[in-house]
């Protein structure tokens, strides 16, 4: 596959901005995106925008376009319930999104106070309320492990993981939602994989530039949180294709990207 490091894009990152998680500097982050000669790289913090501006203006200042997201918390309930877990003992769940437009940026800071002010749990939580309520303008993915999806996924419900998809079509849009694919090593990605990707060619979520829901392949920053693995770095491109897993359309996270308008 020809693949030029320019046409790859990291589209879900943690700064230092992510308590306790991340552990990338935004200063470091740029240096690190412009050396590898990378056009564009997105900011998905956990449930704040602290850093929107500052990665905005270090972005602009070294030519890199960029995109502004959240990785939010999400319960299935209600974000006012203040009691209780589901099944798998989870009181909330992550879920990664990005800005398209200034509309898409001005919904993701409304639906983010929200869970700051009337959702906070634990942790800041937006519900599927919220959520179809502040959808213009944002791109959805299924997310990282600790994602619906992937949880449905993990515990081998298939089907729950599919109705959930489609619950998420319904909200953003079969062209802004976008089926995430992650392998840092860890068993629980590798079992996951290949589910995911039937969910991407499922023929009721089909869309016109990628079969079913868009597949991407992307990692993200460092993280401080216990992990079986260190696999955590800003790849480049040519090491997103080594990966174990197929790389399949990683060209995908350009075309995410080229979508994108600057905020």
């Amino acid at each position: 596959m020809s693949f030029a490091a320019s046409d790859f894009v990291h589209l879900h990152v943690h700064t230092d901005y992510s308590l306790l998680d991340g552990a990338c500097r935004i200063d470091r982050l740029m240096e690190r995106t412009s050396e590898l000669g990378m056009k564009a790289i997105a900011l998905t913090d956990h449930g704040n925008m602290f850093g929107a501006i500052e990665f905005y203006n270090a972005a602009k200042y070294k030519g890199i376009k960029p995109l502004i997201g959240c990785e939010i918390y999400i319960v299935e309930t209600s974000r006012l319930e203040k009691a209780g877990k589901s099944e798998d003992g989870k009181n909330y769940y992550h879920m990664g999104l990005l800005a398209k437009n200034l509309t898409g940026y001005q919904n993701l800071l409304k639906l983010v106070s929200d869970a700051h002010l009337k959702g906070f749990y634990y942790k800041p939580r937006a519900d599927l309320e919220t959520l179809a309520k502040y959808a213009d303008g944002l791109i959805g993915f299924t997310g990282c492990l600790a994602a619906i999806v992937p949880q449905h996924l993990l515990h081998d419900r298939y089907e729950e993981a599919r109705k959930s998809c489609g619950r998420f079509v319904e909200i953003f849009g079969r062209e802004n939602f976008f089926v995430e694919i992650q392998d840092h090593g860890i068993p629980e990605q590798l079992k996951i994989i290949p589910d995911l990707l039937k969910l991407s060619e499922e023929p009721s979520m089909a869309y016109e530039i990628a079969p079913g829901i868009n597949p991407g392949f992307w990692v993200f920053a460092p993280k401080l949180s216990g992990h079986s693995t260190t696999s955590f770095e800003s790849n480049t491109a040519r090491d997103m294709l080594r990966m174990p897993s197929p790389p399949i359309r990683v060209e995908q996270g350009d075309k995410i990207y080229l979508t994108l308008e600057n905020t």
